[in-house]
Formats: structure tokens, C-alpha cells, sequence
């Protein structure tokens, strides 16, 4: 078997034994996605398949790959109608691969990455799907964070305070050149956010390629995945994020033509309002998330070019990832003045 940095198939094996899994022939392990994000592994025997994921072997810090954060949530979301991959073991302590591991039961279905996946649906299909993500979005903030045991998960309180204050040091630690718009579009945020807001289980990166579609109906989402980031904090920033991730310029971020930029799915604003109306939640501030959303989306293209002009491995087009950077910074402030794009 072809060696793959960050899995030591042997260890993982004896690792899925100690916790009661009994593997049936030979444990075979293929790499699904690396990069930027939590190396993703597909592991299976003669009967069952599992998804194993740990963090790169260098990178990012840490708190981009919680590997804790992200297995306890989705125990937490077992059987509350968020579909979510059945959790099956946790390596808290990264006996087996160097790193904290989590091993859930592999999803069968189909990942939408690209504009080229996307192009696999029909209009209608593309349509139902958006509509479909947006109520799962809202069945997850409806979900009762403290009786499914994530009470601890966040600080609810000051959430959006301190995700401005959050930003701005972000900014300071990777900018690769000043930006007065940066300035302005953070002193404006702070002048206008909300004393008062909601609290729900936040996912944090919430999009198409963060979801398995049924394989035969890609209307249905089989799992959203990808929980290293979410958290307890105000689900306005969950939505605001969806919409502005439909920037255009948001495929320099990921360096592809992605398929949630794409002209075939709903506008940001139609996104927000089937928001409004399948959870009940009304829309107010929505100025002020949408520009902490740009905000946010232009320091992390910021950040991606930085990490690369220092030499880190950061994937295909990460030197051209702050150019969009000046564009969400635009948009965020026309967000907070009430200026149409």
C-alpha cells in the first residue's frame, strides 16, 4: 500500500480494535482530501468502510482543526434529525496517528464541490438542493443545544463582539499590506453590533461541499460534515456566512471555481429570506452580519496568501487568495452603510 502521510494503517487498526471494532480482513485506507482543511481518509475491510480524519501534519493551528470540537458535536447531533454520520471512535490523545483521529461511519452520496460537480444537476435539482441546505441550516439552530449535552460548547454571550475583536487581530497577525477599508469596515462593526441575539448551535463553514447529497436524489442532504469549527454563538453569523460565500470572488479564496459561487443557485438575498421563513427567525441587523461575514471571508484570503509567502504548503492559488480580499472589504462596508451591491 502507497504510504500517506499523517496514517499509520497498522495503528489504526489496532486503535479501531481497543475500541471494540472488529475489522474483517485487511484494513485497506485511501486519502479522500487533504490541503487546507483536516486530512480526510477513507478506511474499510471486507464489510464496513469508515471516514478517519486528523489534522494535517503541519499547518494551520490548531484551533482550525478541532478534532474534539468537531467529533463531540456530532455525537451530540446523533438522532435529532440534523443529519450527521453516525460517530463510532475518538483518539482524544492521538495514540494511533501522532494527532487527535476521529473515526465515524462512511456516508455513501455524492460531494459537490466545483463547478464541474455542479454541473452533473439539473436547474431544478440546483434549486432544490439550496432550498433543501437552508433547512437543515435552520433545523440545526433549532436544535436544543443543552439537551443534547452542548451546553459547554461556546460562550453565546458577547459572541459577535468578540468575533469583531476576533477579526481585527487576525487582520494584524497575516495582512500582507495596509487596507484603509479594513479600518473602516472594523470600527464600523464595532460602532453597530447587536447588544442583544440569538443562541444556537453555529457549524461555522456552512456550504454545498460541506454536506454529503444523496447519491440518486441530490435534493436530500445524507450528512453535513465538517464540525471543526462550530460552535454556540448567534446562528444570524451561520447565514450571513452562507450568502456572502456566493461572492464571486470568493473562488480566488478556495482556488477553484466552486460550486456554491455558481450563477445557477439562489441569490444571497433569496438564500437569507427562505432562511427567514423556514426557521421563523426574522432578519434583524442583517447588515451587520453581512459585513462581518465579508469581514471575516476577506482576513482568511488575506491569511492564505500570507501563510504561502512564508513557505507553508497552503494548495493550488494561494498566492492569488487576499486578491479577493479588498472586494469583501468594499462589500462589507456598502453591507453596513445599507448600499446595494
Amino acid at each position: 500500500m502507497t504510504s500517506l502521510p499523517g496514517m499509520d494503517v497498522d495503528a489504526l487498526r489496532t486503535f479501531l480494535a481497543s475500541e471494540g471494532i472488529d475489522v474483517r480482513g485487511q484494513l485497506r485506507v485511501e486519502l479522500i482530501s487533504g490541503g487546507r482543511s483536516n486530512l480526510t481518509f477513507k478506511a474499510y475491510d471486507d464489510e464496513s468502510t469508515w471516514i478517519v480524519r486528523r489534522p494535517p501534519v503541519s499547518g494551520l493551528t490548531p484551533s482550525a482543526h478541532d478534532m474534539a470540537r468537531e467529533y463531540t458535536v456530532a455525537r451530540g447531533l446523533q438522532g435529532t434529525g440534523v443529519p450527521v454520520a453516525r460517530t463510532v471512535a475518538f483518539d482524544e490523545h492521538g495514540r494511533a496517528l501522532g494527532a487527535p483521529t476521529t473515526v465515524v461511519e462512511f456516508v455513501d452520496g455524492r460531494v459537490v464541490r466545483d463547478a464541474a460537480d455542479l454541473s452533473a444537476l439539473t436547474d431544478a435539482q440546483v434549486q432544490a438542493n439550496a432550498h433543501a441546505l437552508v433547512r437543515v441550516l435552520a433545523d440545526l439552530h433549532a436544535v436544543d443545544y443543552e439537551a443534547v449535552g452542548l451546553g459547554t460548547l461556546g460562550r453565546p454571550q458577547g459572541f459577535v463582539a468578540r468575533q469583531v475583536k476576533l477579526w481585527a487581530g487576525q487582520w494584524d497577525r497575516v495582512k500582507t499590506r495596509d487596507l484603509p477599508d479594513v479600518a473602516a469596515l472594523h470600527s464600523a462593526l464595532a460602532e453597530s453590533t447587536p447588544h442583544s441575539t440569538a443562541a444556537s448551535i453555529v457549524h461555522g463553514d456552512f456550504r454545498i461541499d460541506n454536506t454529503i447529497l444523496d447519491a440518486a436524489d441530490p435534493t436530500v442532504v445524507r450528512a453535513v460534515v465538517d464540525w471543526e469549527l462550530s460552535t454556540i454563538g448567534d446562528p444570524m453569523t451561520d447565514v450571513a456566512l452562507m450568502c456572502v460565500y456566493r461572492s464571486p470572488v470568493f473562488d480566488l479564496v478556495l482556488g477553484m471555481d466552486a460550486a456554491w459561487t455558481s450563477t445557477r443557485l439562489p441569490s444571497a438575498d433569496e438564500l437569507a429570506q427562505a432562511y427567514a421563513t423556514a426557521s421563523g427567525r426574522d432578519l434583524a441587523d442583517w447588515n451587520f452580519y453581512l459585513a462581518l461575514a465579508n469581514f471575516k471571508l476577506g482576513v482568511i484570503g488575506e491569511g492564505i496568501t500570507h501563510r504561502a509567502l512564508q513557505g507553508s504548503s497552503a494548495g493550488s492559488g494561494a498566492e492569488r487568495a487576499a486578491e479577493a480580499t479588498p472586494e469583501f472589504m468594499a462589500a462589507g462596508l456598502r453591507a453596513i452603510k445599507g448600499v446595494s451591491s
